[in-house]
């Protein structure tokens, strides 16, 4: 989980402070009859609406910090949710934007904003801190400043660099170890999926509808593998490989990320009449790593090294919308000499603040915990400079983002097998070349649920697709969160539906500024990483 650049909107501004009577919860159940309540809800909600998401009420429920020892310590999950206003109420739709890591209190209110209306008001729609996250108690934050410029460059110069980031990353298991040893061992998948039973149970409803992206999507599977009875409609976007967690799924994202990287160089090779970077995408990529070098003797503005960089380009992997303002950036430091484009794109994509290490603190604790990882250092190293060797882009810094997990001080869990054919049809959708989660995990994970449907955005390298422009795929999310239906085989191999990626993104205009999108207020609340 990365910088969320573009605009985050807060939850906290409160409108009021006013606490809302809360009524018995119609049944979601499509078993039960129209109108049958459900337990009453045991949260109080309070408005906490902010411009973006006026309609915002916020609550905190408790749930043990081991579920083992359902009556033992308690802990504090931050929840947030859009209620519904349409007289046939179909339950509480869980959101999550991934991680892990990632907080959830915002998109709620984009997630019923961004949806057709009539569909949106069937709904609570509700978000959640997962434990450690953010307005969650207790949040983690292992050691502040961890990501502070500038950073030694990423890959490693030789033995004694090897060993130096070796030795930051021993550094942060080991500050986690020490300031957060009683909690780590029950921060994992399996724990935070076990924590949304409960948070079911004080939503006062037999069943939920969940709506993940990235790790969600990981998140909402293990889920529904551990109370398949409780899901009333499961959709999954942008797919987490369940058969690659996690190493292995690192692996393929270096290579993919690379790939990425290559489509961005040639898009600004195709407007090389804005960017005079030359028209062959393999002259502009040489340039970029020609500009890497230059900032590795010399950080721009003393705060972007090669590490921050990769830093920065990185969400143009996750998001195709940056590529103007990065391209800019890029354009400005090669031609023009100016470093000073390129320091305010690492401002806004690249740098790290509190919530960042908070992220990344609750990263790094759920991937280390919830599977293993070689503990022998020579295993990474062999395998990431056999990737680097093919894919440089990010492999080293992707490495390094990882590698506390080779020093974690926790014992590691056994992933659990999301194989289910007791889940009414899921909704997966996945873009072929999406680098984040590779369009593989998402045809794995729908053989792996039975009566799945499969939605493919055909030649779309986006992560997260849906809510951000794509009519297409809109249409698929939205009937399905209507009546359950799913599309069901469209002739073209494993998928069931396809959609046209859309267009890629122009150069900015004269101006240089660019009308907000869909797209980047939702890859601002996404976030990077997963």
């Amino acid at each position: 989980m990365k910088k969320r650049a573009g605009v985050l909107f807060a939850v906290g501004a409160t409108v009021a402070g006013l606490v809302t009577a809360v009524p018995p919860a119609v049944s979601a159940d499509t078993a039960s009859a129209a109108g049958r309540a459900a337990a009453r809800t045991t949260l109080t909600w309070t408005a906490c609406g902010t411009k973006s998401y006026p309609k915002l009420q916020c609550a905190s429920v408790q749930v043990p910090l081991n579920h083992a020892d359902p009556q033992g310590r308690q802990i504090t999950l931050a929840l947030s949710r859009v209620r519904h206003t349409a007289r046939n109420f179909q339950g509480p739709l869980l959101v999550n934007p991934g991680g892990p890591g990632g907080s959830g209190l915002s998109l709620a209110g984009f997630v019923a904003g961004s949806l057709p209306e009539k569909v949106a008001a069937q709904y609570d729609v509700v978000g959640f801190d997962p434990r450690g996250v953010g307005a969650s108690e207790p949040a983690l934050d292992c050691r502040p400043g961890h990501f502070s410029a500038v950073r030694p460059d990423s890959v490693p110069g030789g033995a004694r660099e090897e060993r130096d980031g070796v030795g930051r990353a021993r550094a942060f298991a080991e500050a986690c170890g020490e300031k957060y040893g009683d909690v780590l061992p029950y921060i994992d998948t399996v724990s935070a999926a076990r924590d949304l039973d409960v948070v079911r149970r004080a939503l006062g409803a037999q069943r939920i509808s969940y709506f993940g992206y990235s790790y969600g999507t990981y998140l909402g599977a293990v889920y529904a593998r551990l109370f398949p009875q409780r899901v009333r409609r499961l959709a999954l976007d942008s797919v987490v490989d369940p058969t690659g967690v996690w190493y292995d799924n690192n692996i393929a994202q270096d290579h993919a990320f690379d790939a990425r990287h290559k489509a961005f160089a040639a898009w600004v090779a195709r407007h090389d009449a804005v960017y005079r970077l030359g028209g062959d995408p393999a002259r502009v990529e040489a340039a970029w790593y020609r500009m890497r070098e230059a900032l590795r003797r010399s950080p721009a503005g003393g705060k972007v090294g090669p590490a921050e960089l990769e830093d920065t380009y990185l969400p143009g992997g996750y998001f195709n919308g940056y590529w103007p303002h990065l391209a800019e950036a890029f354009a400005s430091y090669v031609n023009d000499k100016d470093p000073a484009p390129l320091v305010a794109a690492y401002k806004n994509f690249g740098a790290n603040d509190a919530s960042d290490d908070n992220s990344y603190s609750v990263y790094t604790a759920v991937q280390c915990r919830d599977a293993s990882w070689p503990r022998d250092w020579g295993t990474w190293h062999e395998d990431n400079w056999d990737v680097h060797e093919k894919a440089p882009f990010s492999t080293w810094n992707n490495a390094w983002y990882n590698a506390p997990c080779a020093f974690w001080p926790t014992g590691r869990l056994d992933p659990p097998d999301v194989t289910n054919d007791q889940l009414p049809p899921a909704l997966l959708l996945q873009a072929t070349e999406d680098a984040a989660t590779p369009y593989g995990g998402g045809a794995a994970l729908h053989r792996m649920l039975s009566g799945s449907a499969l939605v493919v955005e055909s030649g779309g390298g986006n992560h997260g697709i849906t809510l951000s422009g794509n009519a297409c795929l809109d249409r698929y999310l939205a009937d399905y969160l209507a009546t359950g239906e799913v599309p069901r085989g469209s002739g073209l191999g494993e998928a069931d539906a396809v959609c046209d990626a859309l267009p890629d993104p122009k150069p900015l205009p004269p101006e240089r500024t660019a009308a907000p999108s869909r797209g980047s207020a939702l890859h601002g609340l996404l976030g990077y990483r997963g």
